[in-house]
């Protein structure tokens, strides 16, 4: 069986992504409890309007709105209407990651590992960012604008990650302005690692160039188009060293296809020469797997 056989076989699929949420939940409720409480520091997204609106509760009205509740609060009307345009299983379990996350954030206890702020916001900032990348590797996310920003990169094509730090930092400028803004800057510091973080682990919206050197062009093709949605070029020639006809082939893929696409051209053809770059700028119709 072939990994891309493994990875679309129904109940592995379920336990990965369900490892995934699990563990993202986890490092989101450590991140938060280790990195982030001890110097005051917002989280991004809705988990940072749940972490805001706990401070502004139990600051100016005297009671405390858990952040946890928050969480859940917020996420829940925000996937029902995501659910209409993303998948339902994609919302499912990026639905499970904010229950887990809620979760651990109730039920366990961790101790701050520094006490200098800078290296809480740098580590802190770059778990952050891995713990949103191993969610979305999963086809999950961390809910909350992760739905809004998916749902939206699937309908463009491209990564709107920097919007989304836009976001995140108004909502820490409300922090600042209300609490104090030292910390709101130490916020900001912590977003922007953390979304460049995503930016580079993350790279389903990637498109990379795909040049195909073979001697067997009807065999690759027939072999690609049966697999992927993607248009494939060719052009006819002869090799300059073996004198021989050759095809080179031309296609456009996402990134996270490149691996799998390359392993099935070469059961095709085991002598096939393949060079893969990034494609800067690109127009035109492109086929994009939706997140499921």
């Amino acid at each position: 069986m072939s990994f891309q056989e493994i990875r679309n076989n129904d109940k592995v699929r379920f336990v990965y992504t369900f490892t995934c949420v699990l563990l993202a939940g986890f490092m989101q409720a450590a991140v938060m409890q280790i990195f982030m409480n001890p110097i005051n520091l917002l989280s991004s997204g809705f988990t940072g309007v749940a972490i805001l609106a706990e401070k502004i509760t139990s600051t100016f009205f005297g009671f405390s709105f858990p952040v946890s509740l928050g969480m859940i609060a917020l996420n829940i009307p925000v996937a029902f209407l995501c659910s209409k345009s993303i998948s339902k299983r994609f919302t499912f379990f990026s639905l499970l990651q904010v229950f887990f996350a809620s979760f651990f954030l109730r039920v366990l206890k961790f101790d701050p590992l520094f006490d200098d702020i800078l290296l809480n916001v740098i580590f802190g900032g770059f778990l952050f960012g891995i713990m949103t990348v191993l969610a979305l590797k999963g086809n999950a996310s961390t809910g909350g604008v992760d739905f809004v920003a998916l749902y939206i990169s699937n309908k463009k094509g491209k990564s709107i990650w920097s919007y989304v730090f836009i976001f995140n930092a108004a909502l820490i400028t409300v922090f600042g302005f209300l609490f104090g803004w030292e910390y709101a800057g130490y916020s900001i510091l912590f977003q922007f690692i953390s979304t460049k973080t995503i930016d580079s682990f993350y790279h389903r919206y990637e498109r990379m160039t795909m040049q195909i050197t073979t001697a067997r062009p009807d065999d690759v093709i027939r072999a690609y188009v049966s697999e992927y949605r993607h248009g494939i070029s060719r052009i006819d020639g002869i090799g300059g060293y073996s004198g021989k006809e050759i095809s080179l082939l031309h296609t456009v893929a996402s990134s996270y296809e490149i691996s799998d696409i390359a392993k099935l051209m070469r059961k095709a053809d085991p002598h096939v020469v393949i060079n893969t770059f990034k494609s800067e700028d690109f127009y035109g119709g492109f086929y994009l797997k939706p997140i499921e």
